[in-house]
Order: C-alpha cells, then structure tokens, then sequence
C-alpha cells in the first residue's frame, strides 16, 4: 500500500485572498442589490461585492479570532466581537445591525428626554418587502466558511451577529454604488488614516486611485465594478482595510470585464 503525502501544515489562517472561491455567491449579491434597486448588477461588479464583504468579515472574524486566542479558546462568542471592534475601528462597519442584536445592548447608548427619562426604542415595523436584517441568515453559509478559514468556531449568537453585519454592510454597498451611479461618480469621500498605538503608520493611499473613481463611464442603468470600488471608498475608511479590500476586489475580477 502506497504512503499517501502528508498535506504540509498551514502557517496562519488562511485570508480572504487566497481563498479559491468567494463564500458569498455573486447570485447571493443580485438578491441583495434587487431589494435596494432595479438597475442591472453586472457580473464583475457582483463578484467585486462579494469580494469587498468577504475581505471585511474575514478582518473582523481574524480580530475576533486574536481576542478568543488571549484566553486560549478557538471558539469565538458574542465578546469577542465587541473586542475586535474596539481594537480597530476600521472594523465598525454595518452599524445598522447593532439596534437589533443583543451584543450591543448598552453600546450604542441609552437616549433620555428633556426630564431624563428614558426614550424607549422604536419598535420594529413590520415591512413587506425584505430588509438587511430580515436577510441576513442568506449569509450563514459564508460566514461559516470563513470561520473554517481562520480555524475557529463560534457559538450561533456570534454566527448571527457576523450574519447581520455582512447583511447590513452589502445593503449599505449596494446603496452607495445606486448613489455613485446616479450622481456620475463619487462627489464625497476623503482618507482617514487610522493608527494604532505602537503601529506604523500605512502608506498613504494612492490619489490617483480616488480620483480615478471620482467620475464614472458608462450607462445609468447598469452598476460595473467601478461603481462597487467608488462605493467602496465611501463604506471604509481610508486605512488599511480599505486598501486590502479594493486590492482584492481588483484581484477578484481581474480576468472578468469592469463593466
């Protein structure tokens, strides 16, 4: 009987941009942009979006993955988040979410009228048509993958919570690139460079890349890829995550047309 070869051991958890295959489907994409707008997705701008949330959830799950790792665990829970976040604010990204996940409970801040009383939250209407939070279990498979990734686990709460974010964050993508399609380009954005303690700054982004995106080409009917890049620099800020995800967006459809 033949030895087989041992499979060689991987160094680290492995990042979204060796990843074979995007675990958001550019299918899964469409459905999303379909309930924000009727405009035409091409592929590569799908494949662009897909990309773009897969290399944001695979920062904050590897966030995630260090904090649980200081208490020697491999299982990630809700606090691990909260965690990640607070280390790195690039990563607080799909806000939306966080009224409707108890992990934030008590984060987001508690509103008090004139007398100090407090103003109970808005209670959650009831609409026909399917929000980002309504969806957000379309994401579970994905998060799953990229949770399989980085070699951990997590409890269903932090599934859940990944799941809303990722749904938020698309919904919000999906808003920009319509806006950058409407107005003819960016019209707004600007670089903040995040630093943290006892880190080196990052290179400054290019700006000729912003200003590349600054005006688009084409119709008004149809989001390209460009548009998913424009509406990249409106979603992150300008630091480090920013520039891996349209680095990796570009990769991603870098053997598909732009438009």
């Amino acid at each position: 009987m033949t030895a087989q070869p041992a499979r060689p051991e991987r160094s680290g958890p492995e990042t979204a941009s060796v990843m074979d295959v995007s675990p958001f489907k550019p299918s899964l994409v469409k459905a999303v942009f379909r309930d924000v707008t009727p405009m035409h997705v091409s592929r590569s701008a799908a494949m662009a979006a897909a990309s773009v949330t897969r290399t944001v959830l695979t920062e904050i799950i590897d966030g995630a993955r260090r904090a649980a790792a200081e208490e020697a665990r491999k299982k990630l829970f809700p606090g691990d988040l909260v965690s990640a976040i607070d280390r790195n604010v690039e990563l607080e990204v799909g806000d939306k979410w966080y009224d409707h996940s108890p992990t934030f409970k008590g984060l987001t801040g508690v509103l008090y009228d004139a007398e100090g009383v407090i103003v109970p939250s808005r209670k959650r209407s009831r609409s026909r048509k399917p929000s980002a939070v309504v969806g957000a279990h379309r994401f579970e498979a994905g998060v799953k993958k990229l949770l399989w990734s980085q070699r951990v686990t997590a409890v269903p709460a932090m599934v859940r919570d990944l799941d809303g974010i990722a749904s938020v964050f698309l919904t919000d993508l999906a808003r920009e690139a319509v806006m950058v399609v409407r107005e003819g380009g960016v019209k707004r954005f600007g670089t903040v460079t995040l630093v943290m303690p006892g880190e080196p700054a990052p290179p400054p982004f290019l700006k000729d890349s912003l200003r590349a995106l600054s005006a688009r080409r084409g119709d008004r009917r149809t989001i390209g890829r460009d548009d998913i890049l424009a509406a990249t620099t409106i979603q992150l800020f300008g630091g480090n995550l920013r520039q891996r995800a349209l680095t990796e967006a570009r990769e991603a459809t870098q053997n598909t047309s732009a438009g």
